[in-house]
């Protein structure tokens, strides 16, 4: 299934794009986060923690990947940054593993 990506600004609500996130992530499974500059980036990140507070609800954990991405705009090649944003699935993850 082919997602709209979801685009944020520094002046983006947090709240409102986690609200976003949370919504594609219980209909399509994963959602994915673009954010060109240091504040959008900061928006986004902080977007993510609270979709993951709001997906708890309905016992669903998620992991984010953070990824860079060439977009252009008004034909100027600008570097975003891409954040897949999927499940985490608890039989996958083992903390031993990362110590």
């Amino acid at each position: 299934m082919d997602i709209d990506i979801i685009k944020v600004a520094a002046r983006s609500r947090t709240t409102a794009v986690a609200g976003a996130i949370a919504a594609v992530i219980r209909q399509a499974g994963y959602a994915e986060v673009q954010a060109i500059g240091a504040s959008a980036v900061n928006q986004a990140v902080k977007a993510v923690a609270i979709a993951r507070k709001y997906l708890t609800e309905d016992n669903i954990d998620i992991v984010c990947i953070p990824e860079f991405s060439e977009v252009t705009i008004k034909d100027e090649a600008r570097t975003a940054i891409k954040f897949i944003i999927e499940p985490r699935h608890p039989e996958d993850y083992s903390p031993e593993e990362n110590w």
